[in-house]
């Protein structure tokens, strides 16, 4: 019995001292006081879109697709735009802009649309992209280029009606969409190349403008003053939120605010040659632009280079952009290039 009460009271004292787990290691061979083992390095992806920059797991080698979008005022929010890699605005007839938007690397089928109709530099601008185009009907000069010059066109009107679709919310000729599995599937049954060798452009995460102009708003001017676009650079997502009189431009499918990674304005000769007030701009012979990124602006100047793309330069060299989504814009010369774009350094 005394031996008993001796060892409850070993017992009893062992119980009051605090336990310390034994010393382990994430990996049973290795001893306790070996460093953790860092994971292995993961390879960043082999592949960038070509026409954003973005990694990609896969090498997308889809032919761009060029949409003329509808930017009338009845044809808004439109559908699909987010989707774009690339979006050009240009002034049409009436001097309001339509809009077009280069399709590569994205493979949904989200709408796309209101789709309107073709015009001569509209084409050209598509050309620079080696892209599909992809409208509703021509003025007479682009129907000629059309289908006497060798283009790939999906055209609603004369050869393509049938991958395209009338939507029931909105009036014609403002309710017109198609989304990019019809589209490939009508170049398809045309026989277009599926692939082709799409036009190269610089990328670097640093940009180009370091060392340009504060540029937290930019405000651009085409012709008519009650249609005022927009820009409000966003420190946050290091994004342009885009604004049309001073209203979000929003996508109706997802709700969301237009945005763009780089900014381009280019200045090109404008000239009306009939009474409807049909344009032909000069697209081919080079001129001043600007170029906005993370809140700043750089004045530089555009040219068409051999690849048959539009390309940013500066002191001869090609200026890169900030892997994401580019909007273009191309204004009048007159009465100056300046004059059509209003800068805000906050």
């Amino acid at each position: 019995m005394l031996t008993g009460c001796s060892e409850d009271k070993k017992l009893n004292a062992n119980a009051s001292e605090p336990v310390t787990a034994p010393a382990t290691d994430a990996n049973a061979n290795q001893p306790a006081d070996t460093a953790p083992i860092d994971p292995p390095a993961v390879d960043p992806p082999q592949y960038t879109a070509p026409l954003t920059g973005l990694a990609q797991d896969s090498e997308a080698k889809n032919r761009p697709i060029a949409v003329m979008v509808n930017n009338f005022s009845a044809a808004r929010p439109q559908s699909g735009l987010p989707n774009a890699d690339v979006v050009w605005e240009v002034l049409a007839e009436g001097g309001i802009t339509r809009l077009v938007a280069i399709f590569q690397s994205y493979t949904g089928s989200d709408p796309i649309g209101p789709i309107r109709s073709n015009r001569p530099y509209l084409i050209r601008i598509g050309d620079g992209y080696h892209a599909i185009l992809a409208h509703a009907g021509a003025s007479q000069q682009g129907y000629d280029i059309l289908q006497h010059h060798g283009k790939d066109y999906l055209d609603e009107i004369s050869n393509a009606g049938a991958y395209f679709y009338r939507e029931s919310f909105r009036k014609a000729p403002h309710n017109l969409y198609s989304n990019l599995d019809k589209l490939r599937a009508g170049a398809a049954k045309k026989k277009y190349a599926d692939t082709v060798d799409i036009p190269n452009f610089q990328w670097s995460e640093a940009g180009a403008t370091a060392n340009g102009e504060a540029a937290s708003k930019v405000v651009i001017h085409f012709l008519l003053k009650d249609y005022k676009l927009s820009y409000l650079y966003n420190p946050s997502t290091k994004l342009y939120d885009r604004f049309i009189n001073d209203k979000p431009h929003t996508d109706l499918t997802t709700n969301k605010q237009l945005t763009a990674k780089n900014l381009v304005v280019i200045g090109a000769k404008h000239k009306t040659y009939d009474d409807y007030g049909r344009l032909e701009i000069d697209l081919e012979s080079g001129g001043p632009a600007m170029l906005f990124q993370d809140g700043k602006k750089v004045d530089c100047t555009w040219e068409r280079g051999g690849d048959g793309a539009i390309h940013i330069m500066k002191d001869g060299q090609e200026l890169p952009f900030e892997p994401g989504h580019t909007f273009y814009h191309i204004v009048p010369m007159t009465p100056t290039f300046e004059g059509h774009v209003e800068i805000v350094a906050e």
